[in-house]
């Protein structure tokens, strides 16, 4: 079977003259347990391979792609993107970055993880099961527990560079536990990611998720006022999901984003630090190259407070003067490379999570947020969520919130951070990290 990166050097080696080519090839393994009531629920596993042919001439750009194909289906591939070159719009964003040496991350492969006994896969995932419902008397089933693993491959090669290639290997463990009392359920949800099974921290996991479910039991609902809010990492990282749209060119194209032309200007307290670093070596989404091999970096888009860009791609670049940032994204080897954040996070602060609720003599600390896409205006800001979480009294925890809604704007939020954590995590299985952040201010509505 042929390398990745000769399928993409085959392909490259079609162009002619006044053509430039580019290929992108993936391959990878994934495998996925779920366990539940001691029992193996699903046991999958899923390979997947293929090549993208993007091809450009008179800045006119067609594709073409087919799931694992030989150098002869390669061929085929590039006269299919150049006869779709006949029904495309000119448009001079449509360039190829060049290629060239970048610093490799050897760090994120794992060699041995590839041969990972299954049995081994399922007994982790039935272990975690078992002590997720051993460390709360409340918490005796769970929803679903899990493990899951994927070994990707990547390769790039155009008329502008040689061809670039690398592997990431990722491991996970998930729980989702069930807390019950009275008659009440609650459930408690959480993860870790590592770059191999030896590596998966996978007992606090357990633990976690049992007492995120228990002490959500007992529930009230707050007083309806304007107050402070603490946001875990989860519910923290919820929000970077809304506001990584505005944060990318392509929006700011679109005329979707609420920080177009406030570059420069402070869009948030001077304490909040925003980056999308591709290049981090424990972010669920670290690569040495972007997905048109541009080398990924460290980007800071707010800096104490302070707007400073945008994410790019090659596109983005060229159309409003700028330089990609390696933050091209696609969704595999079927489709054109849009803008998507790598490991978008928010910089962690120095204070511990209980100096934080020290800080406040009274506050809503939210847990969880539900609605968020459906109750948030990407353009606007704008947003009213339902959430779950607990009362904050004199710098404790003292009991739990339901049925509860906050409410404000993403510019006011990112405004009114007054103090953010140490304690920096990716909770969502995704490039979305945050710790705990204190905010000012608020709308809490409830009773």
């Amino acid at each position: 079977m042929p390398e990745l990166v000769d399928l993409c050097a085959r392909a490259v080696g079609g162009a002619r003259e006044g053509e430039d080519v580019e290929a992108y090839a993936s391959a990878g393994q994934r495998t996925q347990v779920r366990v539940r009531g001691g029992e193996v629920e699903s046991l999958t596993f899923a390979d997947s391979r293929g090549v993208g042919v993007r091809m450009m001439a008179g800045s006119r750009v067609g594709y073409a792609y087919a799931a694992d194909p030989d150098e002869e289906g390669v061929d085929e591939l590039v006269q299919s993107a150049r006869e779709s070159l006949g029904f495309a719009e000119p448009d001079e964003g449509n360039v190829l970055p060049a290629l060239g040496p970048l610093q490799p991350l050897p760090g994120i492969y794992r060699e041995n993880q590839s041969g990972v006994e299954t049995s081994r896969k399922v007994s982790l995932a039935l272990e975690l099961e078992r002590a997720s419902v051993s460390v709360h008397p409340d918490v005796r089933k769970v929803e679903g527990a899990g493990y899951g693993d994927s070994v990707s491959w990547v390769a790039v090669a155009s008329t502008r560079g040689a061809p670039l290639e690398y592997a990431r290997t990722d491991s996970w463990v998930t729980v989702s536990t069930l807390a019950e009392r009275d008659g009440e359920t609650q459930t408690g949800f959480a993860l870790a990611l590592a770059r191999g099974v030896d590596e998966l921290d996978w007992e606090p996991v357990a633990r976690e998720a049992a007492h995120r479910a228990a002490r959500l039991l007992g529930g009230t609902k707050p007083r309806s006022e304007r107050m402070a809010v603490i946001l875990d990492p989860v519910a923290a990282a919820s929000f970077l999901g809304v506001l990584a749209g505005a944060l990318s060119a392509e929006s700011v194209l679109k005329g979707r984003s609420l920080l177009a032309g406030r570059v420069g200007q402070e869009v948030a307290a001077g304490r909040v630090t925003l980056v999308d670093d591709g290049r981090l070596a424990d972010g669920p989404s670290v690569a040495p190259f972007d997905d048109e091999g541009v080398p990924t970096t460290r980007t800071a888009l707010i800096e104490n407070g302070i707007l400073r860009g945008f994410l790019h791609n090659e596109y983005t670049a060229a159309k409003t003067g700028e330089s990609s940032t390696g933050n091209a994204g696609r969704g595999g080897y079927r489709t054109v490379p849009g803008v998507s954040p790598s490991n978008l996070y928010l910089q962690p602060g120095e204070k511990t999570p209980d100096e934080l609720l020290g800080q406040v003599a009274w506050a809503v600390y939210v847990q969880e947020i539900t609605g968020l896409h459906s109750g948030a205006n990407p353009i606007s800001g704008e947003f009213s969520v339902g959430a779950t979480g607990l009362r904050v009294e004199g710098g404790t925890f003292s009991g739990a919130l339901r049925e509860m809604t906050i409410a404000s704007t993403l510019l006011d939020v990112l405004g009114s951070v007054v103090a953010v954590g140490d304690d920096l995590r990716f909770p969502l299985g995704g490039g979305l990290g945050a710790p705990t952040v204190l905010i000012a201010e608020m709308t809490v509505g409830g009773a």
